[in-house]
């Protein structure tokens, strides 16, 4: 039997227009009553995941929620931090020279919100989805030891893809790398992902990763459904995400988390 399961966001538990179908939220609500602990694993900042979670009705004291890509675990209800790995100012200072080097537009997480050396399309987007305030910073006054939740290289897909392609190897051994959207290469503490943050959550929660379900689309899920005792990628995902899901369910588009909840919790 299946006791958690781990739901991304965008492109997952999202349709296009970024609403929840009322299937899936029925779906979601039986599968709570049944005792089954449903999660959201995003990479959004919480700011842009709570208004999902009272929709939901995932507020509860024993609720939890995973914000930038699993460097956070919290509860919903009393904030308790259950794990946290992030990075430094100092990594903003590494990773801005490279983006400058490679010709890529650049933002970061800090305690304000979202903070850009420059204004770009992506960055705007960042904003309008989460609802959270988008500041222009200069990136050599950040910091050194101010605490950053992520970095973003964001740009237009081929922008990025070529810029993906000349990252030196270092960046890889210093961060975990994920490719979250065509335009967004995300840039975590080594210690974080999606996969660490389920199993930190599953292990403080004393749950079994065969009793674990992960479903999500894109490079950012990888890891968690490479983890989950069953991995399910929607039938929007990456190839690649595809390739390593045990499941592929139906689309976004298509309510494919409920057939997820549907076939593997409710029918048990």
């Amino acid at each position: 039997m299946y006791k958690l399961i781990a739901i991304d966001m965008d492109g997952t538990l999202l349709k296009e227009d970024k609403t929840v179908s009322d299937i899936t939220k029925k779906a979601i609500a039986r599968a709570k009553k049944r005792g089954v602990k449903v999660v959201l694993a995003s990479g959004r900042p919480i700011e842009g995941i709570n208004r999902y979670l009272e929709s939901l009705n995932l507020i509860d004291e024993d609720d939890y929620v995973l914000s930038f890509n699993g460097a956070l675990i919290q509860n919903t209800k009393t904030k308790e931090v259950i794990s946290k790995n992030i990075l430094k100012g100092t990594d903003v200072a590494y990773l801005y020279g490279i983006s400058k080097e490679l010709g890529v537009n650049i933002h970061a997480f800090d305690k304000t919100g979202c903070i850009t050396p420059k204004m770009s399309k992506y960055t705007e987007v960042e904003g309008v989805i989460n609802g959270i305030e988008v500041s222009e910073v200069d990136f050599n006054k950040v910091a050194s030891d101010a605490d950053i939740s992520k970095i973003m290289m964001i740009d237009e897909p081929e922008i990025l893809q070529a810029a993906i392609e000349k990252l030196p190897k270092e960046v890889y051994d210093k961060y975990t790398v994920v490719r979250s959207a065509p335009y967004f290469l995300e840039f975590l503490n080594k210690k974080s992902n999606k996969g660490e943050g389920v199993k930190a959550l599953a292990d403080y929660l004393g749950i079994k990763q065969e009793e674990v379900i992960c479903v999500g689309d894109a490079g950012n899920d990888l890891h968690m459904i490479e983890f989950a005792g069953l991995g399910v990628a929607m039938g929007n995902a990456f190839d690649e995400v595809k390739q390593v899901a045990n499941y592929v369910t139906s689309t976004n588009e298509n309510d494919g988390v409920a057939e997820v909840i549907e076939k593997f919790i409710l029918a048990c």
